[in-house]
């Protein structure tokens, strides 16, 4: 543990970094450094496939309303390593504190067989990172081999996602979704390309009073009668969604978030009913959504010698969607550019860029420059050729050093750069270098 807290206040302190280094170190000298780093914590893990960080993010700002002293992992490093590193820099207090981590799908087992978890919050289970996790089904019962260490953590889940009450078991549960009065007296079924829409009880197709994105919503089994479970605190209303905004009600109560997307509603959603287990009041929520600090990589607005350039992570089909579909609510023309690289963190198979609907993107016309980049530049430059764009107009930067200078040269006021996760950081690690962020995260 010492060794671990050197090494924490060494690279902070002269290398500017070191969100994982610390933890590896402390947990190669005691494997089991981390049950006594959080043995004074009671712990909300939050997990999934899709907005883990936002969440995570939302729910330490909604907590220390009431608790001033929240320990999280703001970076992102949801592994072992990173979460050691979290405890070693909160330093130990000797009395009961809060800490809000954000785990990664595999990691919540190895997490929680250290920790004890008051609370486990369920963002959703989407296909994603095939190498890793497989079929989506995989994933959630990794989710589970953690949650069932557990019986009296309170599970906090999407409600509106069906594997997360497709199984038993002894915890006490809460459900949230959305409950708009559009979804009401209606009958559809999801789009056939659309994963996990079979019945996980009898594989039969399901149906939807309405449904929000993807497979999420208020679903019905004709066949078994298996559906949506009762929700605890939903979505009432969505008043107004812009690509750097959103207004909503949740239980009636206004709110809003200096960030755009529906799955970003959910994300608050998320954290207002983790707020009010804990005695949050929808006042004191207001004011921690009203407090406009972007995450690393999530709708992060950089300025690059006076252009508009907003940074978003994309890693799978489902949330590349809807940032494709986010962005078209942008009035007048942008720039757009996508970064593919293909390391162990951001998921060997890239064929999950194939199911991104970027024809229409291009149909709109609203994108009027456009660029690709990253490791494997000509993967996603051969995908925009098919979706539209001609190979003769497409800016093509396989090396980060030249994105920054491609990004200055597009003659849009407003550039929209998606990136995979390890392009996102080597990208920052430029721009930092380049003055136009600080160092670090």
């Amino acid at each position: 543990m010492i060794a671990g807290r050197f090494s924490y206040w060494f690279l902070h302190t002269f290398m500017k970094g070191g969100s994982s280094l610390p933890g590896k170190i402390a947990a190669r000298i005691d494997p089991d450094v981390l049950r006594a780093l959080g043995q004074d914590y009671d712990v909300v893990i939050v997990t999934g496939t899709n907005g883990k960080t936002l969440t995570t993010n939302l729910i330490t700002k909604v907590l220390r309303q009431q608790y001033p002293d929240v320990l999280t992992n703001p970076t992102g490093s949801n592994m072992m390593q990173g979460i050691i590193t979290a405890f070693l820099a909160h330093g130990q207090h000797g009395q009961r504190r809060l800490a809000v981590l954000e785990v990664d799908e595999a990691n919540v087992a190895p997490v929680s067989r250290y920790l004890q978890p008051k609370a486990y919050v369920l963002t959703n289970i989407f296909r994603d990172q095939m190498d890793r996790y497989g079929e989506f089904y995989t994933t959630y019962e990794k989710i589970l081999a953690g949650i069932r260490q557990h019986p009296t953590a309170t599970v906090i889940a999407n409600g509106d996602a069906p594997i997360f009450s497709s199984r038993e078991l002894d915890n006490p549960w809460r459900y949230y979704g959305f409950a708009l009065a559009s979804q009401q007296n209606t009958d559809i079924v999801a789009p056939p390309n659309t994963d996990g829409v079979l019945c996980p009880v009898c594989e039969h197709i399901l149906h939807y009073h309405g449904i929000t994105y993807s497979n999420l919503g208020h679903f019905f089994c004709p066949h078994c009668g298996f559906s949506r479970p009762a929700l605890a605190h939903a979505v009432t209303g969505i008043d107004a969604l812009t690509p750097t905004s959103s207004k909503f009600a949740i239980d009636d109560h206004d709110f809003s978030l200096a960030i755009g997307g529906t799955y970003n509603v959910y994300n608050a959603l998320a954290a207002y009913t983790v707020g009010r287990e804990f005695g949050i009041t929808p006042e004191q929520i207001a004011q921690a959504f009203a407090y406009d600090e972007k995450v690393f990589g999530r709708q992060e607005e950089i300025m690059i010698d006076g252009k508009q350039t907003t940074l978003i992570l994309v890693k799978n089909p489902v949330g590349l969607n809807e940032v494709l579909a986010m962005i078209q609510r942008q009035s007048g023309h942008f720039g757009f550019g996508i970064l593919l690289n293909a390391n162990y963190a951001d998921g060997t198979d890239t064929s999950w860029i194939w199911d991104g609907n970027f024809e229409a993107l291009v149909a709109t016309g609203q994108a009027t420059t456009f660029m690709v980049g990253g490791e494997r530049c000509q993967d996603i430059a051969f995908r925009m050729q098919v979706a539209g764009v001609p190979e003769a107009d497409l800016i093509q930067k396989p090396d980060l050093n030249d994105v920054i200078a491609a990004i200055k040269a597009m003659p849009e006021d407003h550039v929209y750069l998606l990136a995979t996760y390890t392009a996102v950081l080597q990208l920052r690690k430029k721009l930092s270098e380049g003055g136009y962020i600080k160092a670090g995260f």
